[in-house]
């Protein structure tokens, strides 16, 4: 069902205020920004809330600030797609930076797909407010736990090791100087790449905002009711509406082409021989 959602579909024109609309209202939160659900919480509940109980609740942290934090929850999130068999393979990278277009357009997909399931009527059995302080309590019950084990952990292994730690402190500050000196180095060549592949993703984005536009001023002027029935504009539309990237309608497109073709020259010729 995910990937009949094409990128020209009338779900990636719906704004951002009907996004948020649609969010607040569902999950009684109050977001005032797209950018506010890029921890990926939002998503998961809205997942659980069209599969009730689908979702481990107790391991999304709405509190979710860090981008380890937040590429926890769509861990969760692909995790739910997967056991769901949903086709949707999610951009972990470019969400967590928080930019409002990537964000809005997976927001965008997300309503369209829980849409198609539940026909766009809210789950009036659904408590969401209770379905987060739920699973937030066990999250931290779970989170306590483990912070104690570990920090008996640590004690034993510093009573342990406190006799070695003495013996081997010489050695290991030799071998420290000479590994911060090796760290540094590799630091600014991860910087370098780091920047590198930052350029390279924000010509991409650019160059792939400048053909949406131009796909858009084709949609628009093939809609246009002078023209939204000539052939040309109807192959056209075939072709932005095709749902499966994996198949090209260019060859649907073709034979539409060459019939419209050959029933005008026949039109031309019933005329001539009427004439």
């Amino acid at each position: 069902m995910a990937s009949n959602i094409g990128m020209m579909d009338s779900a990636y024109f719906v704004g951002r205020n009907e996004i948020l609309t649609w969010i607040n209202n569902r999950l009684q939160l109050n977001l005032s920004r797209i950018e506010e659900a890029a921890s990926g919480a939002v998503q998961c509940q809205m997942i659980d809330m069209t599969y009730p109980g689908a979702v481990p609740m107790h391991k999304v942290n709405f509190d979710a600030k860090s981008e380890y934090d937040m590429i926890q929850n769509y861990k969760v999130l692909q995790e739910v797609f997967n056991k769901l068999k949903i086709d949707k393979h999610i951009e972990v990278n470019r969400l967590v930076k928080g930019r409002p277009l990537d964000n809005l357009e997976f927001l965008q997909w997300l309503k369209r797909y829980c849409d198609s399931v539940n026909g766009g009527i809210m789950n009036e059995n659904y408590d969401p407010v209770e379905r987060r302080l739920k699973g937030g309590k066990e999250r931290n019950s779970k989170g306590s736990l483990k912070s104690s084990k570990s920090l008996q952990a640590n004690n034993l292994h510093n009573l342990a090791s406190g006799d070695a730690a003495g013996i081997n402190k010489n050695t290991v500050s030799k071998q420290g100087k000479t590994g911060v000196a090796a760290s540094s180095s590799e630091v600014r060549a991860l910087s370098k790449e780091i920047t590198d592949l930052k350029l390279s993703v924000d010509l991409l984005e650019k160059e792939r905002d400048f053909y949406f536009a131009k796909l858009r001023d084709i949609e628009i002027l093939c809609q246009s009711t002078k023209v939204e029935n000539h052939p040309m504009a109807v192959v056209i539309k075939k072709i932005l509406y095709a749902a499966d990237a994996k198949e090209s309608a260019l060859d649907e497109a073709q034979e539409f082409i060459s019939q419209s073709v050959d029933n005008g020259e026949t039109e031309e010729a019933n005329e001539e021989e009427t004439d």
